[in-house]
């Protein structure tokens, strides 16, 4: 998976970006295809202000995989890890959701082909 990555705001350090590295590599296996797929990674201070609070950093997932739908989310919390995870909590969520109606669909148009050679005969 080709992973992009953007810190805005702040200087991306080797301890964040390992942190990262190793939340993303937990979501490659509910991509079907690794290979051709993007993964496009934000990370930020919010801008200040009442309406963010104590949630002053943002983290951003959107993964691009041909052919489906993209996957987007978008968090704000106390801390840059804590974003990750929540984000990642999300876009983990949505994959699974995919991947399992990828599954259902098979089955039922599996299903659906036997009972019409069943019934061809």
């Amino acid at each position: 998976m080709d992973i992009r990555i953007k810190a805005t705001g702040f200087e991306l350090t080797a301890e964040t970006r390992s942190y990262l590295d190793d939340r993303i590599a937990a979501l490659e296996k509910f991509v079907s295809d690794a290979g051709t797929a993007r993964c496009e990674v934000e990370l930020g201070l919010a801008a200040g202000g009442q309406r963010h609070g104590a949630n002053m950093w943002f983290a951003e997932i959107r993964i691009l995989v041909p052919g489906n739908s993209p996957v987007y989310a978008r968090n704000n919390a106390s801390s840059v890890n804590a974003a990750i995870d929540d984000v990642k909590e999300e876009v983990e969520r949505q994959l699974r959701r995919g991947k399992r109606l990828d599954i259902r669909m098979a089955r039922k148009t599996g299903a659906a082909i036997k009972n019409w050679l069943k019934f061809g005969r």
